[in-house]
């Protein structure tokens, strides 16, 4: 007979842990939750023959409530280790990043994280027979507490750039709101990821020709199109109608922060379906 006993002094791990092993598909196991000391104790008996399935299916139960229950502390500590700088209200939305982006499964991230969790517990599982949950997870698996560093790295990251983004809008809507408009109506065809300008008279607008003169210009690389934004925050027209053949991107919701009300989307006048013609003769 093969017995493990988990320790733990968090009463919610504990149930989680008795639950999952209620719920599993698997014969011979029994189990009995005892709190002795500080401890809340989880002991397992298996009394089958197949002892290799048994703790594979314990490390796996352990794997998942370790996922469950130390990933958000660890996440946090991490936070208030590495990046004690940032407010309160900072931290919470680069938690909220680390979550969505294991939401995302980039890269496979469940299983890689799981993968660099599981091995560790069948081993220990295997030539113990007990575990403190808080001390394996902080001194046993320092391959996952590095991950878990690297997910908090690309968070703060991607909140940084984030940041910075929303200011740079802030700062070209401030610019835009201060000035008089300089025209009436500027038209953007908007194809291929690429911007073509045209004035009120549908005439192509020089985008190098605007960009010596342009008032406000940007340390940040969008898109390919920075030429044409340069452009239009020196014509700052007063209504700016964009034609999109194609997609919409990052590009164009640019545009829309920045221009708000000024700006129009369109799809289907004229000058959209002349583009259209023009493209898919480009395309043949």
């Amino acid at each position: 007979m093969k017995s493990f006993c988990i320790k733990t002094n968090n009463a919610k791990i504990r149930d989680y842990l008795l639950n999952s092993l209620a719920n599993l598909d698997f014969d011979d196991i029994y189990y009995i939750g005892r709190k002795f000391k500080i401890y809340e104790n989880i002991i397992v008996h298996y009394k089958g023959t197949n002892e290799c399935e048994f703790l594979n299916v314990l490390s796996n139960t352990i794997s998942d409530c370790i996922l469950t229950f130390f990933e958000p502390i660890l996440i946090r500590r991490c936070l208030n280790f590495n990046y004690f700088y940032f407010d309160n209200f900072e931290k919470k939305l680069i938690e909220e990043n680390c979550y969505s982006y294991i939401a995302s499964g980039e890269d496979d991230t469940l299983k890689f994280r799981k993968d660099e969790i599981w091995p560790n517990v069948l081993k220990y599982v295997a030539e113990n027979k007990f575990m403190i949950l808080d001390g394996f997870v902080n001194f046993r698996l320092d391959d996952y507490l590095e991950t878990i560093e690297d997910i908090v790295d690309y968070s703060v990251n991607k909140y940084i750039i984030e940041k910075e983004y929303t200011e740079f809008i802030n700062l070209l809507k401030l610019y835009i709101d201060s000035k008089d408009y300089k025209s009436d109506l500027v038209h953007l065809i908007y194809t291929n990821g690429e911007s073509i300008l045209l004035d009120k008279n549908r005439n192509i607008i020089s985008l190098t020709d605007n960009i010596f003169e342009a008032k406000y210009l940007s340390d940040i690389s969008f898109s390919s199109n920075d030429y044409a934004l340069n452009a239009l925050l020196t014509l700052l027209p007063k209504r700016l109608e964009v034609h999109i053949i194609g997609y919409e991107d990052e590009f164009i919701n640019t545009l829309k922060l920045v221009f708000g009300s000024r700006i129009c989307i369109c799809r289907e006048c004229n000058i959209c379906r002349t583009y259209k013609i023009l493209d898919s003769s480009s395309n043949i």
